[in-house]
């Protein structure tokens, strides 16, 4: 018996350590894993997001061009170096098209969007729905957006009128719920004059983290014998969005209708038939790329309104109120701002248009900066498609390894912007840039995982902005805190604790 329970402690001392000396091998810096945790224990427990401790190690490491990590026993690769963050993300982007957030598709039908598929799923994706974020598309958009930006005027107003103090990130939060609406559903979501709409209730759904699927996660990221065996999405999501999605067909006739939103162009891409493109995967003998077809279904199609509706509200809610969260402790910037707002739309009869924004280049550049210090995505995730040399270091990695590019850490560091935690947005005047390091500025992403709606979210978080500011002037409340508190449990987008409390005050007409 004794003999037994030695071989099965060796046995279980194996299997929790397998892979542990992934990073000694390669000589590459690394904090001792844990056996069966590897670093991974804090984010396991909702304790630190993978942010904040992708973070500390590339602080803890300044001479290092990367550093080793283990999520359980998975090594995985947080990069440093702006160079080889580079060639990752573009130079040799057929090494790393794997963005390794999904699961099975086939069991959770929801991840078979465009932000989590790999492969040629995501290429015949990517290259069908492009044609929804060109620059005509966003201008027949922006009357949507603009009727959505104008109801902030009505709920500041009656927000001013019980004293001024509410939670921006959840003010903005309902106004993208609306603006995601419009355009990409063709519905009145109502959710800025009603915090309990059913889509914003849907939309904290989605980010809600509760405790059984922490535990799911948990499982999942530790015993990958186990993932066959677990579904970790809520099914009542996906039923909802569902619902939704095949009652707009319904309503549209299965054809489009000619509001040009995102329903739309899926409807569209239905009627097509199979999608058909070239395998980003799989190649003939001579080394050409064998031809691949998806099919535009009911169940591909509520995955890409899923991940339009989740990415776009979130992401938007969060880089909107954290300006604001700014600009209320800078007001000489928030006054130039204003000023410079006043200024365009007096061209425009004092409405917003798609062309007032786009000349609001202090207002863009306040947005940039603003997402330097606090981007919504926090790291950038990539794993080796197959076998890798790091051309800078020497350093061979297999194919699964893992690839953490932490956005924040970079864009918080002294050496590519000085003084990294003043809001200095002259950062992003032209001439900054083109002299600033490449590669250390990843928000939105780069190469050709870049983030599909950048332009969209962009104009529409701007009007946002525009729209507030025209109107009133946000400033510190009694709940306020100067430095935001992080949602530890939230790993992909990044989440407040208790929101972000400022005043609004009607600004003063000018004589």
């Amino acid at each position: 018996m004794f003999y037994l329970i030695v071989l099965f402690v060796i046995a279980i001392y194996y299997y929790a350590t397998r892979n542990h000396d992934y990073w000694t091998k390669r000589n590459v810096k690394h904090v001792p894993p844990i056996p069966l945790f590897g670093n991974h224990f804090r984010n396991l427990l909702g304790l630190k997001s993978i942010v904040e401790i992708s973070s500390e190690l590339y602080n803890k490491y300044p001479d290092e061009k990367v550093v080793g990590y283990y999520r359980g026993i998975t090594p995985e690769l947080i990069i440093r170096d702006p160079d080889i963050i580079r060639d990752i993300l573009n130079v040799d982007f057929v090494h790393f098209y794997k963005r390794g957030l999904g699961r099975d598709p086939e069991r959770e039908p929801l991840l078979k969007n465009l932000f989590h598929v790999d492969g040629d799923h995501w290429k015949l994706l990517r290259q069908r729905l492009t044609p929804a974020f060109t620059t005509a598309k966003l201008k027949k958009m922006f009357p949507l957006i603009i009727q959505c930006a104008e109801k902030l005027h009505h709920v500041g107003e009656d927000i001013v009128s019980r004293g001024g103090d509410c939670d921006v990130r959840e003010l903005m939060a309902r106004f993208t719920t609306d603006f995601i609406g419009a355009c990409g559903f063709g519905i009145e979501m109502n959710s800025i004059n009603d915090e309990n709409s059913l889509f914003r209730q849907l939309g904290k759904k989605i980010f809600d983290r509760p405790i059984n699927i922490l535990m799911l996660f948990f499982l999942w990221e530790l015993f990958p014998e186990l993932r066959n065996f677990l579904i970790v999405s809520d099914p009542k999501i996906e039923s909802m969005i569902t619902e939704i999605v095949a009652s707009i067909r319904k309503q549209r006739n299965y054809k489009p209708s000619g509001r040009n939103d995102f329903i739309d162009l899926l409807l569209e891409l239905e009627s097509k038939g199979k999608i058909v493109g070239e395998s980003v995967e799989r190649k003939n003998p001579d080394g050409t790329p064998l031809p691949v077809e998806m099919e535009m279904d009911l169940k591909c199609m509520v995955a890409q309104v899923f991940v339009f509706f989740a990415a776009g509200f979130e992401t938007s809610a969060s880089s909107t109120s954290h300006t604001l969260h700014q600009l209320a402790y800078n007001p000489d910037i928030q006054q130039k701002l204003q000023d410079e707002i006043d200024e365009v739309l007096s061209k425009y009869d004092n409405k917003l248009c798609y062309d007032a924004i786009a000349e609001m280049s202090l207002l863009d550049m306040a947005f940039k900066e603003s997402m330097r210090m606090f981007p919504s995505l926090g790291v950038l995730n990539r794993v080796c498609a197959k076998r890798y040399t790091i051309p800078q270091l020497g350093v061979t990695i297999d194919p699964d390894v893992r690839i953490i590019i932490p956005i924040q850490a970079i864009q918080m560091d002294p050496q590519y912007f000085d003084n990294p935690k003043e809001f200095r947005p002259e950062r992003f005047k032209m001439d900054e840039v083109n002299e600033r390091k490449k590669y250390v500025y990843l928000p939105f992403g780069e190469g050709p995982r870049a983030c599909i709606g950048l332009r969209l979210g962009q104009m529409q978080s701007l009007a946002g902005l525009a729209a507030l500011l025209q109107k009133f002037t946000v400033e510190p409340c009694a709940a306020t805190q100067r430095e935001i508190k992080v949602d530890h449990k939230q790993n992909v987008v990044q989440g407040v604790v208790g929101g972000m409390p400022l005043k609004l005050r009607l600004r003063k007409p000018k004589i």
